[in-house]
């Protein structure tokens, strides 16, 4: 029997993980500075949103950019890995490349070894790293050994959308590993990827938050070019809703199709 699609849904505060929450989905990905492709979010905000219910896995990425990360920063990230799991974390999301495009395999292993100091059964995700990794494939592949769980991916493309191809094949390369598509993901990809083999998909499902303003606006160091562009990012429980429904959908059309060892399923073939 084919298991059940996951959902996750990004979020950055304890209201995105209520709404992601009472519209259906199974878990969040916790960060901040989601503008910014997401960082590690702080012990108070991964305790508050923890308390609202659903299994939270934390972002631990300790600054924007690259993922060629230096010593000290792994040092800080394995301190912060250890940190929100502490603080209620039942999963994290880490991730470091090779400036030629590896996955660096001794800098990960320091981090999914600070995750198991816990002594409790933590998820450890591999981040979207691999999308920039020179073979995402043969990234995916090394994973069991490195003992995660899941990897958070795109296909290498800018959109999961565009690869579900290579999200075919590191499904096929990483057995036991959860591949769960995430990139630009809207409710309306989600049967196309999980008949590709994503066994979970991962969408942000966000929206800017208004900004009301009293007094004048300037900017402060940040991309916007305008008040308006100069916000954040909230969580759309609409959104959320949309993507459950789209996820019951193609578990129901997965639940119809004839297994490919049934007398249905080999005229079909």
């Amino acid at each position: 029997m084919t298991a059940r699609p996951a959902l996750e849904i990004a979020v950055t505060s304890p209201a995105g993980a209520r709404a992601a929450r009472e519209n259906g989905a199974d878990r969040v990905e916790l960060c901040a500075a989601l503008e910014l492709g997401g960082l590690t979010p702080s012990a108070a905000l991964v305790e508050a949103v923890a308390r609202e219910g659903l299994p939270v896995h934390v972002l631990v990425r300790c600054r924007p950019g690259d993922f060629v990360h230096v010593a000290e920063e792994i040092t800080l990230m394995a301190a912060e890995v250890r940190s929100v799991i502490a603080s209620g974390a039942c999963g994290v999301v880490i991730g470091a490349l090779t400036a030629d495009g590896a996955l660096d395999t001794v800098a990960v292993a320091r981090l999914v070894e600070a995750a198991r100091a816990s002594g409790r059964p933590v998820d450890i995700t591999l981040h979207r790293a691999i999308d920039q990794s020179a073979d995402p494939v043969a990234t995916a592949a090394l994973l069991p050994s490195l003992g995660l769980t899941r990897v958070l991916t795109s296909g290498g493309a800018p959109t999961a959308a565009e690869g579900r191809e290579t999200i075919a094949a590191m499904a096929a390369a990483a057995p036991g590993v959860q591949v769960m598509a995430g990139g630009g993901v809207r409710p309306a990809d989600i049967p196309a990827l999980t008949s590709a083999g994503a066994s979970a998909v991962h969408l942000s499902a966000k929206t800017r938050a208004p900004t009301p303003r009293g007094g004048r606006w300037v900017p402060l160091g940040t991309g916007g070019a305008s008040a308006e562009q100069d916000t954040h990012f909230v969580t759309d429980p609409e959104v959320v809703a949309e993507a459950r429904r789209a996820v019951d959908r193609s578990e129901a059309v997965m639940a119809t199709k004839p297994s490919r060892g049934t007398e249905a399923g080999r005229r079909q073939r």
